[in-house]
């Protein structure tokens, strides 16, 4: 069992930054893909960013290229998001999630059904 602790939200102005963390315990995360999720008012959870548990492949949604980097470091069991120029449509309430186990060191997982663990979220409110 892996809890996952999100860490980091908070209200910012546009073009401001901030940097969420995923604190995770109870087991090591050395050999999970990880992911961030985020889901606005109203709207459904959306895939946000991933890495692979080798930390050398990641993905992210189309808006959020060049502006956020995903990153890990597994001897801290810590996954981060760093956010710049943050827009008010990246309000949302952000989401940590990881695998259970992943095979390769170069997998990484876009999709909700992939992941066997969240987090509580973290809020995210960017002011225009």
């Amino acid at each position: 069992q892996v809890q996952l602790v999100e860490s980091g939200g908070g209200l910012v102005q546009a073009g401001g930054s901030l940097r969420l963390s995923c604190a995770t315990s109870g087991r090591t995360i050395r050999n999970c893909a990880m992911g961030w999720f985020r889901q606005a008012p109203g709207k459904e959870r959306e895939f946000v960013a991933a890495i692979s548990w080798g930390g050398g492949n990641s993905a992210y949604l189309d808006s959020v290229k060049g502006r956020f980097t995903i990153s890990r470091d597994n001897a801290k069991n810590t996954v981060y998001l760093q956010m710049n120029s943050l827009k008010p449509e990246d309000t949302a309430v952000y989401y940590c999630a990881a695998d259970r186990d992943t095979y390769y060191s170069g997998t990484y997982y876009v999709h909700e059904y992939d992941y066997d663990y969240w987090g509580q979220g973290t809020q995210v409110t960017v002011s225009s």
